[in-house]
């Protein structure tokens, strides 16, 4: 809440960047105990069939690209991409700072999905495991304890749980900017933070009611809000490509992830049998071709259409 109201060089400029520092220090832990550990790991030939629970009713793709937080592309990072660009003070920073960021928050994935792979598909990391919970939280406490001893596993904690907490507040914060811009409502004085913050503080506290009343209720949530992240993602790509087109621009760099991620999210929403309509899968991967190509129709006859009154920009 309060992250959400203050700017952010008042608090999350100066206690964040020890959290970040945390999840480097796990990530790098982890990466020198997988040498010194040299732990069998599954060649990727032997982890191509999906080892998801109730697979039939979970296909790898699109399950694959969206069950993870950031999915395929993260829709949510994209997010906070207008609230950082403003603190920039030079346009050149913004290479190192998001291309930067994203890059290594990668390396940091790869680094525990060896490591996941290794913990539950081997028998010697099943071993280890020995029947325990695999939920992402239980994944890092065996490992931690198991590899980098009790400070690890410490600063592992804190490393972990930064990622929830950032993701509450910046979700509040953006949400806060964006209803006062689109409103013009002046952020400056707190009263007038404090009238747009409050009702998305109670309905951050309804979904949170509902997800303790309802034991399935953070998986709903939680899938709802993995769709809606991907979805977020493909609406930018279509955004971003109309704007390339318009500045005649290279539109291919665009349009390929977004035809592709439209693909993922219309077939995600049509088979997902949590919170989506259940349809069978060749029915599900029909409907989305269609979509999909009905999208990639409907650009190209705009882009005709209005082609002559693009301008291209330095």
């Amino acid at each position: 809440m309060v992250a959400t109201l203050v700017p952010i060089d008042k608090l999350i400029g100066k206690i964040y960047p020890v959290f970040g520092f945390c999840l480097l220090f796990m990530a790098a832990g982890i990466l020198v105990a997988l040498f010194v550990h040299h732990p069998q790991l599954p060649e990727i030939w032997n982890g191509l069939d999906n080892k998801m629970p109730n697979a039939a009713n979970n296909p790898i793709f699109p399950m694959m690209f969206v069950s993870i937080a950031c999915g395929a592309i993260s829709g949510f990072h994209a997010t906070q991409s207008p609230l950082m660009a403003r603190c920039l003070t030079n346009e050149k920073q913004a290479r190192p700072i998001f291309y930067g960021a994203m890059i290594t928050e990668g390396v940091v994935a790869l680094v525990w999905a060896a490591a996941a792979s290794y913990l539950f598909y081997t028998p010697e990391g099943q071993v280890v495991a020995n029947g325990q919970s695999t939920t992402p939280a239980s994944v890092v406490n065996i490992l931690c304890n198991e590899w980098l001893g009790t400070v690890g596993a410490i600063l592992a904690v804190l490393g972990v749980v930064a990622a929830p907490i950032t993701s509450g507040d910046t979700a509040f914060r953006s949400a806060r900017l964006i209803i006062a811009e689109s409103f013009n409502i002046n952020q400056k004085p707190l009263m007038k933070r404090l009238s747009v913050a409050v009702p998305i503080f109670v309905l951050g506290l309804l979904v949170l009611i509902y997800s303790f009343k309802d034991k399935d209720g953070f998986a709903v949530i939680w899938n709802g809000f993995s769709w809606a992240n991907q979805f977020m993602a493909m609406v930018t790509l279509w955004a971003v490509t109309v704007c390339m087109a318009q500045n005649k621009k290279w539109i291919w760099i665009s349009l390929l992830p977004a035809l592709f991620m439209t693909m993922v999210c219309t077939s995600y929403l049509l088979i997902s049998t949590k919170t989506g309509f259940g349809l069978p899968h060749w029915l599900g991967y029909l409907i989305s071709s269609v979509v999909t190509f009905s999208l990639l129709v409907w650009f190209f006859v705009w882009k005709k259409r209005n082609s002559n009154n693009f301008i291209p920009t330095l």
